[in-house]
Parts: structure tokens; C-alpha cells; sequence
């Protein structure tokens, strides 16, 4: 097998197991080639990676060795996507009553969820999670994205308990804008004890739900090592439930009279500076 060929094969494994250690022993046996020199190859892939920010490569010390493909977001590229969103989310004709915006169809398209998933695994490889957790029903696409690019599973908080996940644990919990009482519920088996878990949502205004999240994962003895929101808003000001985590986007303000939205870049780029 010629090197170019088998650099295109190796680049292609990597980028479709991101965050998923790789033995290089295997690899050189499926591509039939001597260790050395697919370290070599190895080489000039992360030299290409590192200059384009797509991504790291980890190299693992060991017997057998291995490598492992971290995504990478360059800032600029976070940037300009973020800028591009806003452009997209400030349209007037989106504003939903209570100050909501429709970001449905933004947040259903590949190319966005792809981005979003990989500018939450960047900026939460570090806390090292064992899983994604997210609730029914808008946050699961972003969800499955972020939990691809880390490499973990993912888990979703009902509104409603289903019978096919057996036992469950719930949660009853203020909705911190509207002050609604719901539930949130969580089958025992899906988080084991003393879990890191990376929280996942679309939208945050007050901050209830990811509180009620937190207060859920409480009961299993799981620590909460993150939290992203695509979206945030500025209000209620100095009076969020939750502190500690990342936005992408700011939605400082809704004027349903003159069909106005006002939208920002979130903490995201100031925590990646």
C-alpha cells in the first residue's frame, strides 16, 4: 500500500473515532505496515491537524501503544460559525411568545449540530466525563453530537416516566422563568454511581431545568463536572440558578413590538481565549 494511500485511510479512521483510543497494533495490521512506519505517518498527520486547528493527536505509551484524535475548534472558526448563527437567529419573524426564540430548524441541520458538538468537546475534554446527560426533548441532537466527539454515552431525562426503562428515580422541580412545577425522571440503570457528568442543553433562561438535572444527578452520587447551553439569556439578571457554565450564544434581548431580537456570542470564546 503507497504511503498517500495509507495516510488517507489512517486520517479517515482517526476522524471517525474521535476521543476513542486506537491500538496501533491493530491499525498496522489492518494496513499492513510496520508500526515505524505508521508512526511516521502518524507524524504528519497531527503537523497538518495542528496547523488547520481540526484537531490533536495523543499518542499512548504502553505495550502495545496507541494513539487517540482529540477534536479542535480553531478560534476564528468558532468565531465566524457563532457570528454566522446570529445572523440566522436574529430574524424577527422567530420571536415565540414568553420571549422564546423558534431555533428548531437551525438546530435540526448537520453541519450546525457537527459544530456545536465539537466546540462543547474541546472546551469539556479537560473535566474528562463519563457521560452526556441532556432532557427531552430539543437538546438531545446537540447531545448526541457532543457525546460522539468525547467518546461517551449519553442519557436522556424524561419529562414523564416510561415503562420500558424500568425503575426510575424522579424529581419534581420549579421551572425558574415561568415558575411551573414539573417532573424530571432518570431510570436507575442509566447512570452508575459516583458518574462525571457533562450536562447538555439547548436553551437556558433562569436555569431551572439544569438545576433540576443537578438535584437529579444528586441521587445517583454523580458529579456534575460541566454544563453547555447553545443559547442562554441575559435575564433574569443576578438571578440565575446555576453558575459554572459555557454558552455559545447570549440572547440579550426580545422586542416582540418591533419584532427586534438582540443576540451575542456566550462566554464560549472568552473561556477559549
Amino acid at each position: 500500500m503507497r504511503r498517500s494511500e495509507r495516510i488517507v485511510r489512517l486520517t479517515r479512521t482517526l476522524m471517525n473515532h474521535p476521543g476513542e483510543p486506537l491500538s496501533l497494533t491493530d491499525m498496522a495490521d489492518q494496513l499492513d505496515a510496520a508500526k515505524s512506519s505508521l508512526s511516521e505517518d502518524l507524524a504528519i498527520i497531527r503537523d497538518v491537524m495542528d496547523e488547520d486547528g481540526e484537531g490533536t493527536l495523543r499518542t499512548q505509551m504502553g505495550a502495545s501503544g496507541g494513539v487517540l484524535f482529540e477534536v479542535d475548534v480553531a478560534w476564528t472558526k468558532a468565531q465566524e460559525f457563532l457570528e454566522r448563527a446570529i445572523v440566522r437567529l436574529r430574524q424577527g419573524d422567530r420571536i415565540l411568545p414568553g420571549g422564546y426564540l423558534y431555533m428548531s430548524d437551525v438546530l435540526a441541520e448537520p453541519d450546525v449540530l457537527r459544530m456545536v458538538g465539537k466546540m462543547f468537546a474541546k472546551i469539556f475534554a479537560s473535566v474528562a466525563p463519563d457521560i452526556v446527560l441532556t432532557v427531552e426533548t430539543k437538546g438531545i441532537p446537540l447531545t448526541v453530537m457532543t457525546a460522539q466527539y468525547l467518546h461517551r454515552p449519553f442519557v436522556i431525562a424524561r419529562r414523564d416516566h416510561r415503562v420500558t426503562e424500568g425503575s426510575s428515580v424522579s424529581v419534581n422541580y420549579v421551572s425558574g422563568s415561568d415558575r411551573r412545577i414539573q417532573t424530571m425522571s432518570l431510570s436507575k440503570r442509566s447512570i452508575k454511581q459516583g458518574a462525571r457528568v457533562l450536562i447538555i442543553d439547548d436553551f437556558m433562561k433562569a436555569g431551572g431545568t439544569v438545576k433540576a438535572m443537578t438535584a437529579l444527578l444528586n441521587e445517583f452520587d454523580a458529579d456534575v463536572v460541566g454544563t453547555g447551553v447553545f443559547m442562554e439569556t441575559t435575564e433574569p439578571e443576578g438571578k440565575k440558578l446555576v453558575s459554572n457554565y459555557v454558552s455559545l450564544l447570549t440572547l440579550a434581548e426580545v422586542d416582540e413590538a418591533r419584532q427586534c431580537i438582540t443576540i451575542a456570542p456566550g462566554n464560549y470564546l472568552r473561556e477559549t481565549t
